[in-house]
């Protein structure tokens, strides 16, 4: 299973293992990583389970597709990185997969 660590806004980190197929929200869900809300549960429709992903890692996660960008215009404190973690699907190439939580979820 690949190892995503999740790094929390005041420097906690938690390294965990995520099945392949689910994505890194579930992961953070999954394993009562605070900071992720997933008020939509990973539909997609809102934007709080937004994370920053490490920028060693934006090429192999990929970019926010339309819809994405669009519930990211919700998120605060949008940065270059920003990916909704429901989106980004855990595959092998993500063992290391570094992502850092924003200070609030809205």
């Amino acid at each position: 299973m690949p190892k995503i660590t999740y790094i929390e806004f005041g420097g906690a980190s938690h390294e965990v293992d995520v099945a392949t197929g689910l994505t890194v929200m579930e992961g953070a869900i999954d394993n009562n990583i605070p900071g992720i809300e997933a008020e939509c549960g990973g539909a997609c429709s809102c934007a709080t389970c937004h994370v920053y992903v490490d920028p060693a890692w934006t090429s192999v996660t990929g970019t926010a597709e339309h819809l994405e960008q669009d519930m990211l215009e919700c998120a605060m404190d949008l940065q270059d990185s920003s990916r909704l973690s429901c989106q980004i699907e855990v595959s092998d190439e993500l063992d290391g997969l570094v992502v850092r939580l924003p200070e609030l979820q809205i």
